[in-house]
């Protein structure tokens, strides 16, 4: 089941690399390791959630959807013990720039000052109702640096997005973990790559695939059925409903431009393997 191209969706894809770089990129976790956080996943959540300060799993859990409760309860609150949220956030919004520098084509980043503006203008049309992690970052004060300005903008839209789609998976039924499952039910990412990243145990599988099959979404196989596939489109069609807003505020033609603009940012990162292809994430390359 291939999502429709809609220009929400082109606009995500173009510029997801462009946040994602983070989690790929070997800087921002070397510079989280320096503020005393131990090991990727602490890294990974403490670093998401850092603008919202130092917020228990629960909350944690709840923001970030499709990771097991047990697998975020490894990370937080511990990470609070080993460093501050201010810290955690002041090495990612200096690693993240550092690391675009050193994996992007120079060539093309130099449009990073335009494409910054453009992004910053597409931020300026979110609404952050619902959405506590793209409401966190977007209060974030943009660096002066302006390649630092460009993945702080990618974020808050990214996030602003991401909010977005639990929104409506939630909306349309489905757990965390029922999320994974039917994700991987289309095709577009494995069981072998998404179970471990997202800490659910067999079991958790398991009872999720019975509710599944129960609601008729998917088959024995694990196979999206015929309704299933009727969810998972409705869930990514209003996924780019409520990410439309960034996109009528910059117009096509805005839209187009940083698309543009930002295309040969992430398939330079894709295509030099900063970032993989497939990916937990689910995104192709632009």
């Amino acid at each position: 089941m291939e999502p429709t191209q809609t220009l929400a969706r082109r606009f995500w894809t173009a510029i997801e690399p462009i946040h994602a770089v983070v989690y790929f990129a070997p800087e921002p976790l070397e510079a989280a390791k320096k503020t005393g956080l131990r090991g990727f996943w602490m890294s990974y959540f403490a670093g998401r959630v850092a603008p919202l300060g130092a917020v228990p799993a629960p909350a944690v859990e709840a923001v970030t959807y499709g990771f097991a409760p047990a697998m975020v309860a490894r990370a937080i609150p511990d990470a609070w013990t080993f460093a501050s949220p201010s810290a955690v956030l002041e090495a990612r919004l200096a690693s993240a720039p550092e690391a675009l520098r050193h994996h992007a084509d120079a060539a093309v980043l130099a449009s990073a000052g335009e494409l910054g503006d453009l992004l910053w203008e597409a931020v300026a049309g979110c609404r952050f109702d619902g959405r506590p992690l793209a409401a966190a970052w977007s209060g974030v004060p943009r660096p002066s640096d302006p390649v630092g300005a460009l993945w702080l903008a990618a974020t808050v839209l990214r996030e602003h997005r991401g909010d977005g789609h639990v929104l409506a998976g939630v909306a349309n039924g489905l757990r965390g973990v029922d999320a994974v499952l039917t994700h991987v039910a289309t095709g577009a990412v494995t069981r072998a790559m998404m179970q471990p990243t997202r800490g659910w145990s067999d079991g958790d599988w398991t009872a999720s695939a019975r509710r599944l099959q129960a609601r008729g979404l998917i088959d024995s196989g694990g196979r999206l059925t015929k309704t299933g596939g009727a969810l998972r489109r409705e869930v990514e069609d209003l996924t780019d409903r409520l990410a439309a807003g960034p996109v009528e505020r910059l117009g096509s033609t805005g839209v187009e431009r940083a698309i543009d603009l930002a295309t040969p940012v992430s398939r330079h990162l894709i295509d030099t393997g900063v970032m993989p292809v497939p990916n937990p994430i689910g995104l192709p390359r632009p």
